[in-house]
This record gives C-alpha cells, sequence and structure tokens, in this order.
C-alpha cells in the first residue's frame, strides 16, 4: 500500500503498482478453474479463473488481453458517470474492472482517519454478502480480525477490493490467489445486469461511518 502525499498525487489517476500483489501489467495467470480449460495461448486463449493479484489499468476497456468478453460498468448507488463521490470528509474515486473493484480515497481533512476493514463488506454478483479482502489480505486472514489502515490527514490511499470468500489457498506461498469478481469466458454474459458493491466503514474522529456503493454491469460484449 502506498499513501501518496495530495500534491503529488494530483498528477496520478490511480497508481497501484506499489500495492502487495499487483503489478503494473495484467494480472497473473495462475491456474484454471471451474469455467474453463486451460487452453494456449493464441486466438483460442480463455482467460482462467484464478488469478494472483489484481493489476488496475488505464485502458478504457479493463480486462484480461486474452478476454472473450468485454464488461462496461455504471456506478447506480450514489449515482456517478465518473464514478466518484466525496463529501466533507473524504473523496472517492473506483474503477470498477472483471478482477477486483480498484478505489481511491482521498482524505479532506488534517486529521487522521482509518477504514475498519472488519465492519467492512463486500455484496458480490452472485448475491452474497461476506467480508472485504483487498491487496494485503491472504488466504489464512479468511477467518483473523484485518488490521485497520490509517489514511493520513491530506493525503491519498489506493487498494483494490474483492469478496474476502473469492481468496484460494496458495499453499507455502505468500502469494494473493483469487477468484476474479467476473468471469471473461463463456459465462460472462450470465452476468448481465447483476450488481455488485462495497459498504466501507470509516473511523472519523473516534466515530464509525459507512459508505456503500454499488456498481451494475450495464454491458457484456464479446470481444
Amino acid at each position: 500500500m502506498r499513501l501518496i502525499p495530495v500534491a503529488r498525487a494530483a498528477s496520478l489517476l490511480f497508481c497501484l503498482a506499489s500495492l502487495g500483489g499487483c503489478s503494473s501489467g495484467s494480472p497473473e495467470v495462475v491456474t484454471s478453474g471451474p469455467h474453463e480449460t486451460p487452453q494456449p495461448q493464441g486466438e483460442a486463449y480463455i482467460p482462467p479463473a484464478i488469478v494472483g493479484g489484481a493489476a488496475d489499468s488505464v485502458a478504457p476497456r479493463p480486462g484480461s488481453p486474452g478476454a472473450l468478453y468485454r464488461y462496461r460498468f455504471k456506478q447506480v448507488a450514489p449515482s456517478s458517470d465518473r464514478f466518484t463521490f466525496q463529501d466533507r470528509e473524504l473523496s472517492f474515486y473506483f474503477r470498477p474492472t472483471p478482477a477486483a473493484l480498484f478505489v481511491q480515497v482521498e482524505n479532506r481533512q488534517d486529521r487522521p482517519t482509518w477504514i475498519d476493514w472488519e465492519r467492512s463488506t463486500f455484496d458480490g454478483p452472485l448475491g452474497h454478502t461476506g467480508k472485504v479482502a483487498h491487496a494485503t489480505t491472504r488466504f489464512p486472514d479468511r477467518f483473523r480480525p484485518q488490521t485497520q489502515t490509517q489514511i493520513p490527514g491530506l493525503q491519498r490511499y489506493s487498494d483494490y477490493l474483492f469478496p474476502i470468500d473469492y481468496l484460494v489457498d496458495s499453499g507455502s506461498s505468500d502469494e494473493q490467489l483469487h477468484r476474479p469478481l467476473l468471469p471473461e469466458d463463456h459465462a460472462a454474459p450470465q452476468y448481465q445486469d447483476r450488481q455488485f458493491g462495497v459498504n466501507l466503514v470509516f473511523l472519523i474522529e473516534g466515530q464509525p461511518r459507512s459508505y456503500s456503493f454499488r456498481y451494475q454491469v450495464a454491458s457484456v460484449l464479446p470481444k
């Protein structure tokens, strides 16, 4: 995780390259899952259903290079065509992708605030609500309390989120393996119009405050 001074971060739309499990390219392909069978790279390639970490992209249409389908999203609550929201305390920018939901939070006040991961939840696209996983969450953390994340005053914080139930056992490796938020293979059209979202709880001046965001799959189109 990286805290970015506002003066420096003003020129960055979204910076996640330093996150644990992140890279500047596409999510690392680890193995295949229930939606697909392994196939050679090329025209017949189908993205596997397990990825390592989650890599953001500034491409206008997020997704894996070999995906069979591409997604278009809209923020339905609070409604925003720019995937943003702000109040007196915090400013949010989101980027939904098939791998995870990316978020950048700016603390607009000159005093620290904390993200309370234990009280935060993720509403998955299949209707299940559970705990939130983020960049530092690993498979053994599913049943452990997650440490709060501090955002100092006038700082920005970037991360990615997905349901903690999507974590996959990585064995003796410390790598974060998880199912993507949405499939990019032949199962993708089944997710048309589905909604997902996150309920983030912040501790502001010692008091919990919840922020809820909802997203809808606006379209699923073959590439």
